[in-house]
């Protein structure tokens, strides 16, 4: 099993997850050490990487390190993955020297991304290399409603071995309104979608929204425990990448949630953060 964080570069986190004064390059490093995968959403808003940036990863992320990068967002709600072939292999090409590294590269649709266009993500998937896995987060709802339309989706992907993301945004919804802004922003930010746990390809994907309420959190996930450990008997290796409303608690939360799922399956708990070791030495 992989977990991780939406990214790596988060300054709020030093003092934890980073030493307290820690320098920008060191932070790859330091969360490698802890966690073994990251979103890697830095490429859906910035597009394709330089060839310079790639290459520092590759030198950093250890060998069973897992990069889960998303298409572009010009790509996928720019052109709505129309006649994005060639933009698409420029794409992974620039991933080259990450190759080992690579888990489910995902493609995340607009909302309005209906049933009409899934003739433009069949065609990307048709042409999408096979040593490269591939995940898709669907956000329409006539996906959501176990029609057709979903029953047809979910088809697609099985017969071209891509894994349907599974968004757990029911932490993030509970509860009574807050005043937090962080929470509010991204209550906005989400989309409010029933959770479907289905496993279409070999690597699942849960992105689990956490809510600022550890109780509420615990809640939520107690059931993910037993999913998560039948895929792993079943020979599926399950990628769990953990957010909060404003990312700051996410490190935490994850090294918590895993702690649970390492309790049922009797593996160790995560390292301690770098940060922590630090703050104790002072």
């Amino acid at each position: 099993m992989y977990i991780g964080l939406p990214m790596w570069a988060n300054p709020d986190w030093r003092g934890g997850l980073y030493p307290p004064h820690a320098g920008r390059e060191g932070w790859l490093d330091d969360y490698a050490a802890v966690f073994n995968a990251v979103e890697g959403n830095t490429t859906f808003y910035s597009g394709v990487p330089r060839p310079g940036t790639v290459e520092s990863w590759s030198r950093q992320a250890p060998a069973g390190f897992r990069f889960c990068f998303k298409l572009p967002q010009a790509l996928t709600h720019g052109k709505r993955l129309c006649q994005v072939e060639a933009e698409v292999v420029d794409f992974l090409d620039a991933l080259g020297p990450l190759k080992d590294r690579l888990g489910p590269v995902m493609i995340q649709l607009p909302r309005d991304f209906g049933p009409e266009e899934v003739p433009a993500l069949e065609k990307v998937l048709r042409d999408w290399p096979q040593d490269v896995p591939c995940a898709v987060e669907l956000r329409h709802s006539e996906f959501f409603h176990k029609g057709s339309a979903e029953r047809d989706i979910n088809a697609l992907l099985i017969s071209h071995g891509a894994d349907r993301v599974m968004l757990d945004v029911r932490p993030l919804f509970s509860g009574p309104p807050e005043a937090h802004s962080g929470l509010i922003q991204a209550r906005a930010e989400k989309p409010r979608r029933p959770l479907h746990v289905i496993s279409t390809a070999k690597f699942p994907v849960i992105r689990f929204i956490g809510h600022l309420d550890s109780a509420i959190n615990e809640h939520y996930f107690t059931p993910w425990i037993d999913q998560l450990a039948l895929w792993i008997k079943q020979g599926k290796t399950p990628f769990l990448f953990v957010h909060t409303a404003d990312n700051r608690e996410a490190p935490e939360l994850a090294r918590n949630l895993y702690a649970r799922v390492a309790d049922r399956m009797g593996w160790q708990a995560l390292p301690g953060f770098p940060g922590d070791r630090q703050n104790q030495l002072l």
